[in-house]
């Protein structure tokens, strides 16, 4: 090939290499009309974006957050999976005109929602609330989950399920706000996803025996979930493995993007083998 059409050709191909990567790096997630679309879920509208194709792959956020938490994470597993991002129950743009919250409640809307996709099963990634939701998942719609990621959750409410200090600021903020009589949609709002957290979830470790998927349970050696909370966890899944990500606290997917889309993947793609 002549040498300017060799270098006409790499100045293509690097054009569109960089165009990729800008748009990659620009979409909106939690805010792309071109492919956000809701579904009409258990009384409620669900909203949802989804990215790639291949094996179903679910994206729970935390609280008070919403589908833009994955920003770093979707990208990477949008090249082999389906990723299905998903605004919870009365976060982001879906809505829930409802006094009260239950993970209970959230973890059906995303069993519903998997039927409403004509989805079978699904791999499922939940970080905080949305770890919360991945066990609850999988508890109650074993079926439906085919292996799952946990970081950053917790099985109840207290000094041992949260770090102390945390805690201790949670407790102020109840008996600052619990006879406040809220007057806007966002203020009920806000102090509903809040209450989620101060008396939820409630869960056994007898009730984790029923989750019988492979599971990989994570948590940040600082995070906001003590690391020993975290390890009992895994221990009382049947077929689980644990990471505790060094040097990270709560948003272990976020601060440490790379390691833990990499772990993650290989643990989506290996045979659970756990000694």
């Amino acid at each position: 090939m002549p040498f300017k059409k060799l270098l006409f050709a790499l100045f293509v191909f690097i054009f569109f290499v960089q165009t990729s990567y800008s748009q990659e790096k620009q979409i909106p997630y939690g805010d792309n009309a071109l492919v956000g679309k809701y579904y009409n879920i258990r009384g409620i509208k669900l909203y949802t974006e989804t990215y790639g194709s291949g094996k179903p792959l679910l994206m729970i956020h935390g609280n008070g957050d919403k589908m833009s938490a994955f920003k770093n994470n979707i990208p990477y597993f949008a090249k082999k999976y389906k990723v299905i991002a998903v605004d919870s129950r009365a976060h982001g743009k879906s809505t829930d005109a409802a006094d009260s919250l239950s993970f209970e409640q959230m973890a059906d809307d995303f069993a519903a929602l998997l039927d409403a996709m004509h989805i079978d099963s699904a791999y499922v990634v939940g970080w905080s609330d949305g770890g919360i939701n991945a066990l609850e998942l999988a508890m109650r719609h074993p079926g439906k989950v085919i292996k799952l990621a946990s970081t950053g959750a917790n099985l109840w409410p207290d000094s041992t399920g949260l770090i102390p200090s945390l805690w201790k600021d949670m407790q102020k903020n109840y008996a600052a706000h619990k006879n406040e009589v809220w007057k806007t949609a966002k203020e009920k709002n806000d102090w509903k996803i809040f209450m989620l957290d101060y008396d939820q979830p409630n869960i056994k470790l007898t009730e984790l025996h029923k989750i019988k998927c492979p599971s990989l349970i994570i948590g940040g050696d600082h995070d906001l979930i003590p690391v020993e909370h975290t390890v009992i966890i895994s221990q009382n899944i049947p077929k689980s493995y644990l990471w505790i990500v060094p040097n990270s606290g709560h948003p272990t997917l976020q601060e440490h993007a790379d390691d833990f889309n990499k772990l993650v993947d290989d643990f989506f793609e290996q045979s659970f083998n756990k000694r």
